[in-house]
C-alpha cells in the first residue's frame, strides 16, 4: 500500500558551512542526502538571489504572453473537458541548451532581456554544478574531477534547462503534471515556484511532497547517470508532479548531464552497466521513461558487455 506522506524533513545543505569549522559535518550531511535520499535542498549556494527572482518573474511573463493561450487550446485540454484522459503530461514546457552549444536564440518569442538574464543565471549555476560535482567526488572517494571528466565526451559536459509551467487543472484527480519517472542524466538543479506545490518524490514507500522553495534555495536531485557512475551509491529517485486546481506552478530545472558521446561506466574505484554511449541510453529511456528503471539498467549492462566481448 502506498501512503502519501504529509510531512518529512528534507535535508538542507548549507554551503556557507563548507569553508568553516563545520565542513566535515556538512560534507557528511551531503553524503547522507545523496546516499539515503537522492534529493535535498541547498542554501547559501552563491547564486545571486535577486537574479533568480528576476528569472522566475520573466519566465512567468513569457508563459502568460506566449504560451498560456496555446496550452489551453490544446487537444489534451479539450479532451479533459470532455472527461477523457490520456498519457500526456499537464505541462507547458520548452528546453534550452546551454553547453556545449546554446540554442536560446532559437526559442520562439524569447526576448533579448530574458535571453541575457537566463545566460547570466546559468553561468552562475554552472559554477555551482561543478562545485557540487567535486564535493560528491570527495564523498565517494574519487578524484575531484572524476564526474566532470566522465561527463565530458569530446566537448565537455552537457548543460541544459527544461522550463515548465504546470497550469491550473480543472480535474487534478484525472491528470498528472508529469508522470512518475527518474531523470536520465546526472545532477538536476531546480529553481521552483515559491507558492504553488506539486512536486513529489518517492521515499520509503511514501510520496514526499516537496514544498515550494522559499528564499530561492536550490532543490537538487540525482539522475540515472550519477547512480551508475557511483556504482549504485547515489541512486536516482522516482518523482512526479501533481496537478492542482488553483495556481500555476513554475519549474526551471537545469541538468548537468553527460555529453551525448560521453562513454559512461562506474568509476573504476567503485565498480555497475558499463561501456555504453549516453545517446544509446537516451534512445532506450525515451520508450521506458515512465517504467521502473531496473530493467533499463539491466538492458544497458547487457549492451555494454556485448560491445566489449
Amino acid at each position: 500500500m502506498v501512503i502519501k506522506e504529509r510531512e518529512m524533513e528534507i535535508p538542507v545543505i548549507d554551503f556557507g558551512e563548507l569553508d568553516g569549522e563545520n565542513r566535515s559535518k556538512t560534507m557528511a550531511l551531503l553524503d547522507h542526502a545523496c546516499d539515503k535520499w537522492g534529493f535535498f535542498m541547498v542554501d547559501n549556494h552563491g547564486i545571486d538571489k535577486e537574479l533568480m527572482e528576476k528569472v522566475k518573474k520573466m519566465i512567468n511573463s513569457h508563459y502568460e504572453e506566449h504560451l498560456k493561450e496555446k496550452f489551453y487550446q490544446s487537444e489534451m485540454v479539450k479532451a479533459l473537458s470532455e472527461g477523457k484522459t490520456s498519457d500526456a503530461d499537464w505541462e507547458s514546457s520548452f528546453f534550452i541548451s546551454h553547453k556545449p552549444t546554446s540554442n536560446i536564440c532559437e526559442i520562439p518569442n524569447i526576448s533579448e532581456e530574458l535571453s541575457k538574464t537566463m545566460d547570466e543565471y546559468v553561468s552562475q549555476l554552472h559554477k555551482f554544478a561543478e562545485r557540487l560535482s567535486k564535493l560528491m567526488c570527495e564523498n565517494l572517494g574519487l578524484d575531484k574531477e572524476d564526474i566532470i571528466k566522465a561527463f565530458s565526451g569530446s566537448k565537455g559536459p552537457a548543460f541544459g534547462t527544461k522550463v515548465a509551467k504546470y497550469p491550473e487543472c480543472p480535474n487534478p484527480e484525472l491528470m498528472r503534471g508529469l508522470r512518475e519517472h527518474t531523470d536520465a542524466g546526472g545532477i538536476i538543479l531546480l529553481l521552483q515556484d515559491d507558492q504553488v506545490p506539486g512536486l513529489e518524490f518517492f521515499k520509503d514507500g511514501k510520496w514526499v511532497p516537496i514544498p515550494p522553495s522559499k528564499n530561492n534555495t536550490i532543490f537538487v536531485n540525482t539522475g540515472d547517470q550519477l547512480e551508475i557512475l557511483s556504482n549504485g551509491r547515489y541512486k536516482s529517485v522516482v518523482h512526479r508532479v501533481m496537478t492542482v486546481k488553483h495556481g500555476s506552478r513554475l519549474s526551471i530545472a537545469t541538468f548537468y548531464n553527460p555529453a551525448g558521446d560521453a562513454v559512461i561506466s562506474p568509476a573504476p574505484k567503485l565498480l555497475y552497466p558499463s561501456g555504453y554511449r549516453f545517446q544509446d541510453y537516451l534512445k532506450l529511456y525515451s520508450t521506458t521513461k515512465f517504467g521502473d528503471k531496473g530493467p533499463r539498467l539491466e538492458t544497458m549492462k547487457k549492451m555494454g558487455n556485448a560491445d566489449s566481448a
